[in-house]
């Protein structure tokens, strides 16, 4: 039995050895650009984070929580481009729009949830951003988002966007006064939702019908304990306040949305 471990072992050690070395460390190397566009007459900014030698490639835009533009999308669009995908984050309220708080974020917002119409042409803005690159198979595109940006992708999907293969929502609001017509949806939908979040809780039994009657193919993955914004760590961690960071959540997550992102834009 010892030699029989012992051949394994060195088996083992010879076919490691036969493996080209990693870097554990090391991420694949990006390129990142600050993109001036236009909605009609608004002007936007988006930041869009590209693999180094990225051709036809899958592009996913990401779309900001109720603030606006700011750090967070952008590295999360930093995060899709090292693991392969051209990365947009796109701009929903205008260049340099930024809310200073959370009563101005709901008025910025509010004009979006209002007017869905208005949501969807200027998310379309934004795609059409990633369609011009040349480094992007215009036929494999994705759209996410979180919290106000989670709605904004649920919209895409319900407006049929061309080359959208897939949505995700991150502790987005799941209504819509425009829900999707039966057949409308033809990109994949995942939700990740909080179990505890008492802000989209309400919407969630109408959301898993619109679903099934638009005859989607969707999937809802809620988190035990955790409440609204579990992703952003700038929420702090105190769960009565409604809002609240979850690292198990956010990380299983992520984990999910890579593997969902891999199914939706295979070639």
């Amino acid at each position: 039995m010892i030699h029989v471990a012992r051949r394994f072992v060195f088996g083992l050690l010879s076919l490691f050895a036969s493996l080209p070395a990693q870097d554990a460390g090391a991420a694949p190397a990006i390129v990142t650009e600050v993109i001036d566009y236009r909605d009609g007459d608004t002007a936007l900014q988006g930041y869009l984070a590209v693999p180094v030698n990225a051709k036809a490639a899958p592009a996913i835009m990401v779309v900001h929580e109720w603030k606006g533009h700011g750090d967070y999308a952008r590295h999360r669009a930093e995060m899709l481009a090292r693991a392969g995908y051209v990365a947009l984050a796109c701009d929903m309220y205008g260049k340099g729009v930024f809310a200073k708080d959370h009563d101005e974020a709901g008025k910025l917002a509010g004009v979006f949830f209002q007017d869905r119409s208005k949501m969807r042409t200027r998310a379309a803005a934004g795609l059409d951003v990633l369609r011009a690159r040349p480094e992007v198979d215009k036929d494999r595109l994705f759209v996410m988002g979180y919290c106000f940006g989670g709605t904004t992708s649920l919209e895409c999907a319900r407006a049929g966007m061309p080359g959208v293969r897939g949505v995700a929502s991150f502790h987005g609001n799941l209504t819509s006064p425009q829900p999707a017509a039966a057949g409308a949806v033809a990109a994949k939908v995942i939700v990740f939702h909080g179990a505890d979040d008492a802000w989209v809780n309400p919407g969630l039994p109408g959301f898993e019908k619109e679903m099934r009657e638009a005859k989607a193919d969707w999937q809802l993955v809620s988190f035990g304990g955790a409440v609204h914004s579990f992703t952003v760590k700038e929420a702090g961690n105190d769960k009565s306040q409604g809002m609240a960071y979850d690292a198990k959540a956010d990380a299983r997550s992520w984990s999910m949305l890579l593997a969902f992102l891999a199914e939706c834009l295979a070639k």
